[in-house]
């Protein structure tokens, strides 16, 4: 749960208790001073997801307690989202306070917004969405320049686009990024771009070839493409490598290419255990590729072994986790072959315990 006041002084405070825990975690390993990278305090998340609760009549905005399915928080505003959701939640509400159809069986909104102001909000019901709900819907989305998505079960209603387009300025280039609703995106942008910019910066310039294991959208891979020969990059989820190869070409960018494989299948691909067919598809030779350097952002659960093996192969790993527990043990097994060069704290979550981090891993 929030605290009362979003005050510097117990932002600054959760922070240093954040770098002593990733500092315990990364001791020893032998880690180099971490640098850590602040948050705004307020209006830095650029996604939220309320449930819908009833009141008689009336419905609100709705959170839960921390471990708790019972403990209901009615919102009318939520500080740490950005400003662009916090304009759009009473006026999503009084669209749907104004016509039973946008209301009826309405039980979850999603805010997706961006940097650069674009949003679409997705409503969930508990019937189906039909021809009458996109009516009510389109002078809604017209009227607050929105996208608006109806789901029920089975079903979805697009006024406008299911992506939104964000602006991200990295090293003195802009890079646009499709951003599909349902799909992971980082949720701090500000952070986002602090996050991109030092992993440049620890990349370097190089005539070699960049791997990339969960690639995700391209959140990383469209500007550190711009420092090496070339990149792979790999991706299981669909929604998100058909973003990002219309990132590709939206940025014009051709110098990457896309394998629709996890990071399992590659270590198999790459040390000859299996043969796939999307890579034939996507014309993607392996042996004609010079790698130096790889980059992971794993989910929650780390690499697997035999990845954390694959990548034990190359000369530098660059490593962005959201689990400090799981990037530890994972450079546990990579530490008899390399050394920690650098660290960072990446405040992505602020008002929480969650840590963002990033480590830069050299062969000995």
């Amino acid at each position: 749960m929030l605290p009362t006041e979003l005050t510097d002084t117990a932002y600054q405070a959760q922070l240093a208790h954040k770098k002593q825990r990733l500092s315990a975690l990364l001791a020893p390993f032998a880690a180099p001073e971490i640098q850590v990278f602040a948050s705004p305090l307020q209006h830095f998340r650029l996604r939220a997801e309320f449930r819908i609760w009833r009141e008689g009549d009336q419905r609100h905005y709705a959170m839960f307690a921390p471990g708790s399915k019972n403990d209901v928080i009615l919102l009318e505003q939520l500080p740490i989202a950005s400003e662009k959701i916090n304009q759009l939640m009473p006026q999503i509400k009084a669209a749907w306070q104004a016509n039973e159809k946008l209301s009826h069986k309405l039980f979850q909104a999603e805010f997706l917004t961006t940097l650069s102001g674009e949003a679409l909000v997705t409503l969930c019901y508990h019937c189906p969405v039909d021809n009458d709900w996109q009516a009510a819907a389109q002078p809604v989305a017209e009227q607050l320049g929105i996208s608006l998505i109806g789901r029920s079960r089975g079903k979805r209603l697009v006024v406008g686009q299911d992506y939104v387009t964000e602006q991200l300025t990295i090293n003195q280039r802009s890079f646009s990024y499709r951003q599909p609703e349902g799909s992971f995106t980082q949720p701090n942008g500000v952070m986002n771009q602090q996050m991109i910019s030092w992993a440049c910066k620890q990349l370097g310039q190089h005539e070699d070839d960049l791997l990339e294991l969960y690639c995700g959208n391209g959140n990383f891979t469209l500007p550190m493409s711009t420092q090496v020969r070339r990149v792979l990059a790999t991706e299981i989820s669909k929604t998100s490598v058909k973003a990002a190869m219309a990132n590709l070409t939206e940025n014009q960018i051709d110098n990457i290419q896309l394998a629709r494989l996890s990071a399992e299948e590659f270590t198999q691909a790459l040390t000859g255990v299996r043969e796939f067919r999307r890579l034939q598809e996507a014309n993607i030779e392996l042996g004609s590729y010079q790698f130096g350097t790889v980059f992971v952002d794993p989910p929650r659960a780390g690499m697997d072994s035999a990845t954390c093996e694959l990548i034990r192969q190359f000369p530098r790993i660059i490593y962005v986790s959201c689990n400090p527990e799981t990037l530890a043990n994972n450079i546990e097994q990579l530490s008899s072959t390399h050394r920690l060069a650098a660290s960072a704290l990446f405040d992505q979550f602020p008002w929480t315990e969650h840590i963002e981090s990033g480590v830069v891993l050299e062969r000995r």
